[in-house]
């Protein structure tokens, strides 16, 4: 499960080239970098024609009555929801690193290791005219099971070109398990909500 993850400019430099291209396209109070949480607006990579780009869209599928802002990598073609988006509008959703809370509601932010940046496989989609996005979840691995029993399905670099625009690659990505992941306490907030 992926609830918040976090996006600091100022610690990656791949991370500051996303927020510089985001803001040449869009202005530089089009968003807010920092913990982004589900409905804000953050950036997600596509691609069109092998060139990879960012564009802002907002975090969750709106439903009548409810924000999907994750999907099971394990089922999400199969759901009428994401079948679409699993076929033919995959993004990347780039992140410093995600937040995750344990039984007892402390907060763990979790971070690949040696790296300065985390990238998360999503789908995306229009919903009332917008386009949002969604974190595709798969089962915890050994470096999260700790603290929760799904996290998202995390990208090592060079899989990021085949999920974006090779539907075969990334059938084959949605069933493997993400790279093990480095745990540091977050406790300035206690509680999820």
């Amino acid at each position: 499960m992926c609830g918040r993850y976090q996006f600091i400019a100022d610690q990656c430099a791949e991370i500051l080239q996303i927020v510089h291209e985001v803001e040449r396209r869009c202005g530089a109070n089009a968003w807010k970098p920092g913990e982004i949480r589900p409905t804000a607006l953050a950036p997600v990579l596509l691609s069109s024609d092998g060139k990879i780009y960012p564009e802002l869209q907002s975090w969750g599928y709106q439903t009548p009555g409810s924000l999907v802002i994750n999907a099971r990598a394990e089922t999400a073609a199969e759901k009428p929801m994401f079948r679409g988006s699993v076929v033919s509008r995959r993004c990347v959703v780039p992140t410093t690193g995600f937040y995750e809370w344990d039984r007892d509601k402390r907060k763990f932010l979790f971070t690949l290791p040696g790296q300065d940046a985390l990238y998360m496989a999503g789908l995306y989609d229009l919903r009332g005219g917008k386009p949002c996005y969604c974190v595709l979840t798969t089962a915890a691995n050994e470096s999260m099971e700790a603290v929760h029993h799904r996290m998202p399905l995390v990208l090592r670099r060079e899989q990021i070109t085949s999920w974006l625009n090779d539907p075969l690659a990334a059938a084959d990505i949605l069933h493997l398990q993400p790279p093990q992941l480095d745990k540091a306490a977050a406790d300035a907030q206690l509680r999820l909500w």
